[in-house]
């Protein structure tokens, strides 16, 4: 089985080689969303809640162009520049995932530009 590339419009230009989102079969997966943008520019400066949510806005613009939603995602991994803003992160990902939560595992990592606090890669399963 091979995949197809999910590029919806108004998403940032990716960084680096790579598509935004990959459907292969029922099952889709993102590549890490950083909080860009349509024009690819930073949103939420130092402030990790605002980040959070353009991530997964981003992420529900994937998911949505790949004809699911976010209650279709099974998993997220989740990396923080630094665990001071795991409770602001947890408290914005409440929002986009309030009953049923997915599975996930969240680090503490250096990320690709010293300006990103937040970066979440998700899974879903598309019926």
């Amino acid at each position: 089985m091979s995949g197809h590339v999910v590029m919806p419009q108004g998403l940032p230009p990716p960084l680096a080689p790579y598509s935004p989102g990959m459907k292969a079969g029922n099952h889709l997966y993102t590549s890490g969303m950083l909080a860009l943008d349509h024009a690819g520019q930073l949103v939420g400066g130092d402030d990790a809640a605002v980040q959070t949510r353009q991530v997964l806005e981003n992420i529900r613009g994937i998911v949505e162009a790949a004809g699911g939603k976010m209650s279709d995602i099974v998993f997220n991994s989740i990396w923080l520049k630094t665990m001071d803003d795991y409770a602001k992160m947890n408290a914005i990902y409440a929002e986009y995932f309030p009953s049923n939560p997915p599975a996930r595992a969240c680090v503490r990592a250096d990320l690709v530009k010293p300006q990103f606090l937040v970066e979440i890669a998700s899974v879903a399963y598309i019926d």
